[in-house]
This record gives structure tokens, C-alpha cells and sequence, in this order.
């Protein structure tokens, strides 16, 4: 099995194409060696990262939010099971958030369409009088309150 693959095979490998690479790569998502002829060599661990870079994005985490994940890895050394575990779990409050809201977007999205009104600013249920509007811009009702229990560290961004 051959230790270091080329942008192509890379991209075969992991579906994301060659210009997404470069891109990931000009960020500090992945890395690459170079030959002699300036030409890119991936080793087989960044598999891993594009997979997680990818499926990161599928759920809306920014790719600033996924460097900084990404940069808790060691660089020395192939992560480990263990380093991704670590990773994970640093994510697992977040992203659990992040359901939470798209439960409730989902839910409360039903619930509107579903009454045929159609207007969040008349909305007997939601919003009589739109209340929500003195709350400030935005969707108040989904998004946490600034009067909610939310500290920065949760806060969505």
C-alpha cells in the first residue's frame, strides 16, 4: 500500500475535489508534502481530516470552528483513535445545541404552517401584537434569548 497519495487519488479517495483540496489546504485544514517537482503528496491520515472537515460542513460548523478543532490534533504523529475521541467529545455539547435548534426550527416550523396564518408578526400563538419585535432583530423564538442561560462558550455562533 503506497504511504503518500496524490492530489487525484486524494480526491477519488474522499469524493471532494482537487480545488476543495488546495482550498483546505491553503487554510491549514490538511497538509502536503511536496516532491522534488513541487508536486503535492497527502498522507493517508488526511483521509481522515477531509472526512471530517466534510462532514463538519454538512452540519454547519464553520471552517474556522473545524481549524481550531483540527489544530487540537498533534502534528508530530498520526492522531490517534484516542485524539479523535478527545476531539469529539469537545464537540458533543455543541453540536448537541445545534440539534436542539433544528428540533425546535423543525417543530415550530410545522406548527406555523400548519395554522395557515402564515404571519410571525400577527400570529395569535407565537407572536400577538409582535411582542418579539422590542426582543430585537431576528428569530427570537428559535435562536437563545439574551435573557436565556446560555454562556458565551454555548452560545451559537
Amino acid at each position: 500500500m503506497q504511504d503518500l497519495l496524490t492530489i487525484g487519488e486524494l480526491s477519488v479517495r474522499s469524493g471532494v475535489a482537487p480545488s476543495a483540496l488546495r482550498y483546505y489546504e491553503r487554510l491549514g485544514l490538511i497538509r502536503a508534502d511536496r516532491t522534488g517537482g513541487n508536486q503535492r503528496r497527502y498522507a493517508r491520515a488526511e483521509l481522515r481530516r477531509v472526512a471530517f472537515i466534510r462532514i463538519s460542513q454538512q452540519v454547519g460548523v464553520s471552517l474556522d470552528e473545524i481549524r481550531e478543532a483540527l489544530d487540537s490534533l498533534p502534528e508530530t504523529r498520526t492522531p490517534s483513535p484516542q485524539d479523535w475521541a478527545r476531539l469529539s467529545a469537545n464537540w458533543r455539547s455543541r453540536l448537541d445545541e445545534k440539534i436542539r435548534l433544528l428540533t425546535r426550527l423543525r417543530d415550530d416550523l410545522d406548527g406555523c404552517i400548519g395554522c395557515g396564518c402564515l404571519s410571525m408578526q400577527r400570529c395569535a400563538l407565537y407572536n400577538p401584537a409582535d411582542a418579539l419585535a422590542g426582543e430585537g432583530p431576528g428569530a427570537r423564538l428559535v435562536l437563545p434569548r439574551p435573557t436565556d442561560d446560555v454562556t458565551p462558550a454555548d452560545a451559537p455562533a
